[in-house]
């Protein structure tokens, strides 16, 4: 199955929730009016697209509608997939200039970071990639063991310590393995701690020091996971994140055990940072680089 009929079928609960009633409104109406509009805009936001997202959009759409004289609904649809798309924006591919480069994966526990973190490892190894992961994730029970399980499946390296170890200590030992390996790529696990927000943020400026101390000149992507399931709470995770890290991309988890894929759209358009990777199942496979053109394709399809 190639990623777009997966995408296709992960998209479906939010296919069920959104374009049904979409399509169920040009029906029920007989002109483009505000009548219509107005229900557009209740079920983006229900669809999770949030509330300053789905106002942009219909005032865009209604700018279009005036101007190219629409009257047609499925040409109304058409424009509203234009405006969706042009929101989220393209692929937007890891910077991984330098050797080793250093991916960053940060996130609160339970969002899927584990499982993205050997999902990636194993793009990045079918890439002809070399890659090792540091388990920076000291602090909670049995997360070095489980993100051993996933590089032993994604067949790449894994730097540990003893859990309860300083998590700067492990990302010191990783780099000088990566070092004298000639490793292409550094993929460093974190503790998800969100509700210890200072604590998280000491961690994560201590772990950068070490990168810059010991891999200057290092290419660096700070990823985010969010679950998808999660809805809005995604997008105020993502801003107190915003506010611990640098972050350049995020990976979203579980779009296909969502109605709420809409998230993406505001997550687009309230954070302004690109979503570099989707995930819609549990296989070490079910991933791949997020195009915003091709969600927006499988979602209307």
């Amino acid at each position: 199955m190639g990623l777009f009929d997966k995408l296709k079928k992960g998209l479906q609960k939010t296919k069920d929730t959104v374009l049904n009633q979409v399509n169920n409104i040009f029906k029920a109406f007989v002109k483009i009016d505000e009548d219509l509009l107005e229900e557009l805009e209740e079920i983006l936001i229900a669809s999770d697209v949030g509330v300053n997202a789905s106002a942009e959009i219909i005032a865009r759409l209604r700018g279009e509608i005036k101007e190219r004289r629409l009257s047609d609904g499925e040409e109304v649809k058409e424009v509203l997939c234009e405006i969706i798309s042009d929101i989220i924006g393209g692929e937007e591919k890891l910077n991984l200039e330098s050797k080793p480069s250093v991916i960053l994966v940060i996130g609160v526990n339970g969002a899927g970071k584990t499982t993205s973190i050997g999902k990636i490892a194993n793009i990045l190894r079918s890439e002809k990639k070399t890659v090792t992961v540091a388990a920076a994730d000291t602090f909670r029970a049995a997360a070095i063991e489980q993100l051993e399980v996933w590089t032993q499946r994604a067949g790449v390296d894994i730097i540990k310590h003893k859990e309860g170890s300083d998590p700067a200590a492990v990302v010191y030992d990783a780099i000088q393995s990566c070092r004298s390996k000639k490793t292409d790529v550094l993929i460093i696990d974190t503790a998800g701690r969100l509700h210890h927000k200072k604590n998280m943020m000491d961690e994560l400026a201590k772990i950068s020091r070490e990168i810059n101390r010991e891999n200057p000149r290092a290419s660096a992507e700070t990823l985010l996971v969010l679950d998808a399931t999660t809805g809005q709470n995604a997008v105020n995770q993502a801003r107190e994140f915003k506010n611990a890290a640098n972050i350049t991309g995020i990976i979203l988890t579980k779009l296909d055990s969502s109605s709420k894929g809409g998230i993406v759209i505001s997550i687009r358009r309230e954070l302004g940072i690109p979503i570099k990777y989707i995930t819609v199942g549990e296989k070490i496979d079910d991933v791949d680089n997020f195009d915003g053109k091709e969600f927006v394709r499988a979602l209307f399809d």
